[in-house]
């Protein structure tokens, strides 16, 4: 049995206590914990026995948790049913879990109502209840019904039970129903079978109808051909990408334009991307388009736990929230290094471990970096006779830029503000065209180092075992590594990208042209 339904109980439900003289009732409502990004089982166990009324809460409840006694209180009065005036202790099993959040309400309502002879005992051996009740008795939504429904349909549960707004996001998980709700009672409507299921919306289309390009267009991006350029290699290769240039001249206009051309979420990537929202509380399911790639923007003064994730309960940060899509660090040099320190390790490893003392959790951060930066810290460039910057000032500010994490990022660019004849004559493509050779250039990858793979991700041994060089190419690069001193991680990414180069050329093997272009594109500005 999985880790997440181990608590799963198998006898009845709801089963009288032996001893007569106590007259108590035992229920127990299936419900899960979010810990990280997967949903935990457990169990909401409601005692009621005779006694001065009391009504208390266990199994290692936070603040929100311990407050669900007023809310279920509340919501079960203002529903026109009856709060059972006696003992009623709640048990969240197992113990030792800790338990957050106010997801928990429906659970323990449905169990207390259960137990004192208000619902029938059905309906807990069947659904899994999550949400949080108002005092009027309506259901807000909750963190995670993705996961919950997911973690659902591995137990073996019929379906989930939970607030009308999540219904669309656990509805994407198939072999599970959904039951959505407006409030409480309508738990009763659900035990007699009158309320209707929603069932999964299919899978979603990876590819929207002609004209469907999500975001600003790249043909907006005008007397930058150079950079468009870059932004096609990063998006056919998953590369990350650090742009040099001077206030004005485009880069945060060219980073908000790389989700258009870049491929459409697969039906997993989607699954993966709403988990993230969901556990976040943010909007999660999609609409009737085909969903974009999420695109994450922090300011630079985010600290490094907002930016890894952290918190109690830990919480996942904004490279989390970025997982299958882009993370844009505008004004890199400006971010604190404790932050851009904490960035190395997910960049590498594709995800964020964060360790407590009661254990470590991992949040995917499967993200294309690209950063924006300005050339000196007065914008301008030590070129510009306009900068006032001492040569000093100029290398502490390179100094942010360079070292272990620039390492990691495979495209350089240093630009340029547009001329104005340029920026007039200039008659880019515009996404839709772009985005067909994105997406011609991943098949190739795809056939060659495996489904959804792409040169910017590949393992090591299998980009070196799959990448077929020339004669001419492979001089190149030894040439390009006496050159500019490559590490020996500059000189496996210099392969990658010439890989997505020649991708986009449709050629056999690489080239040195390819070469050429990959080393120009990753020590442009300075760093190897």
């Amino acid at each position: 049995m999985s880790k997440r339904c181990r608590n799963w109980h198998t006898p009845s439900p709801t089963r009288e206590l032996p001893a007569p003289s106590f007259a108590g009732v035992l229920a127990i409502a299936k419900t899960f914990a979010i810990v990280g990004v997967e949903a935990r089982a457990v169990d909401a166990e409601v005692d009621i026995q005779r006694g001065l009324p009391a009504f208390s809460v266990v199994g290692l409840p936070d603040a929100a948790v311990r407050e669900s006694r007023e809310r279920v209180r509340a919501a079960i009065v203002n529903s026109g049913l009856d709060f059972p005036q006696k003992r009623i202790t709640v048990s969240l099993a197992p113990s030792d879990l800790r338990k957050a959040g106010p997801g928990f309400d429906l659970a323990i309502a449905a169990a207390i109502l259960v137990a004192s002879d208000q619902l029938p005992a059905a309906i807990l051996g069947e659904w899994v209840l999550a949400g949080e009740l108002a005092l009027d008795g309506s259901l807000r939504r909750v963190r995670g019904a993705l996961a919950i429904a997911e973690a659902a349909r591995s137990c073996g549960a019929r379906g989930v039970a939970l607030p009308s707004a999540n219904a669309a996001e656990a509805a994407m998980i198939d072999g599970v129903e959904v039951a959505p709700l407006d409030a409480l009672i309508t738990l009763a409507a659900l035990a007699r079978g009158e309320l209707e299921q929603q069932t999964s919306p299919g899978v979603v289309p990876e590819h929207g109808p002609p004209g469907a390009t999500p975001g600003p267009d790249i043909g907006e991006l005008r007397g930058q051909s150079g950079l468009r350029r870059g932004l096609e290699v990063a998006a056919a290769g998953g590369h990350s990408m650090l742009i040099v240039g001077p206030p004005g001249a485009g880069k945060s206009m060219a980073a908000r334009r790389l989700p258009s051309i870049l491929p459409p979420l697969a039906p997993q990537e989607l699954i993966d991307v709403v988990r993230v929202a969901g556990i976040a509380g943010l909007p999660a399911a999609p609409g009737p388009q085909p969903p974009s790639r999420p695109f994450r923007a922090p300011h630079h003064t985010i600290s490094a736990a907002g930016l890894i994730g952290g918190g109690s309960p830990p919480r996942p940060g904004e490279v989390s929230l970025a997982h299958r899509g882009v993370l844009f660090l505008d004004e890199l040099a400006e971010f604190s290094r404790p932050a851009l320190e904490a960035l190395r390790q997910p960049l590498e490893d594709a995800e964020v471990t964060i360790a407590r003392a009661s254990g470590a959790l991992r949040f995917p951060a499967a993200v294309q970096l690209l950063a924006a930066a300005n050339p000196c810290p007065c914008g301008r460039g030590e070129d510009d006779p306009r900068c006032s910057c001492s040569a000093e000032r100029v290398r502490a500010y390179r100094a942010r830029l360079s070292g272990a994490l620039a390492d990691r990022i495979d495209l350089t660019l240093r630009i340029e503000q547009p001329e104005a004849e340029a920026m007039a004559s200039d008659q880019p493509e515009g996404s839709d065209e772009v985005r067909a050779r994105v997406l011609a250039a991943r098949a190739r990858q795809a056939k060659r180092l495996g489904e959804s793979v792409t040169n910017a991700a590949a393992p090591d041994a299998t980009l070196r075992a799959k990448t077929k060089l020339s004669e001419e190419a492979a001089e190149a690069l030894r040439a390009g590594q006496r050159l500019h001193a490559l590490s020996g991680r500059g000189w496996t990414r210099t392969l990658r990208i010439a890989g997505t180069v020649a991708d986009l050329d449709d050629a056999a093997q690489v080239e040195a042209a390819h070469i050429h272009e990959a080393l120009a594109l990753r020590v442009r500005a300075g760093v190897t």
